[in-house]
């Protein structure tokens, strides 16, 4: 029976997700704070500023939106990525992708 090392890809994935799921919250926590408080109405009010705020919701929700399904496409492909390889499989995906 052929030895199973961790594969390469799967602790890479683990590692985006650890990296890359803390920088989203603070996107949303940074993006959420102005707009609530310009949604109080104190920060700028008339019909401009109802245009703006329309505009704001909506790269906010984008915003959110794209965090999201970058890190449901992380999670899946983690999910579909066996966590023990080959030797000769994790040297070929380390050459594959370029992990160290």
């Amino acid at each position: 029976m052929t030895a199973m090392v961790r594969n390469p890809l799967y602790e890479a994935l683990q590692q985006a997700i650890r990296t890359i799921g803390p920088i989203i919250e603070q996107i949303d926590a940074d993006i959420d704070r102005p707009c609530r408080m310009f949604r109080t109405g104190k920060v700028w009010t008339g019909p401009t500023a109802k245009q703006f705020d329309a505009q704001l919701m909506q790269f906010s929700t984008r915003a959110r939106t794209s965090g999201q399904a970058i890190m449901d496409e992380l999670r899946q492909a983690l999910s579909r990525t066996p966590s023990e390889v080959t030797e000769e499989e994790a040297v070929s995906i380390r050459r594959k992708y370029g992990i160290a």
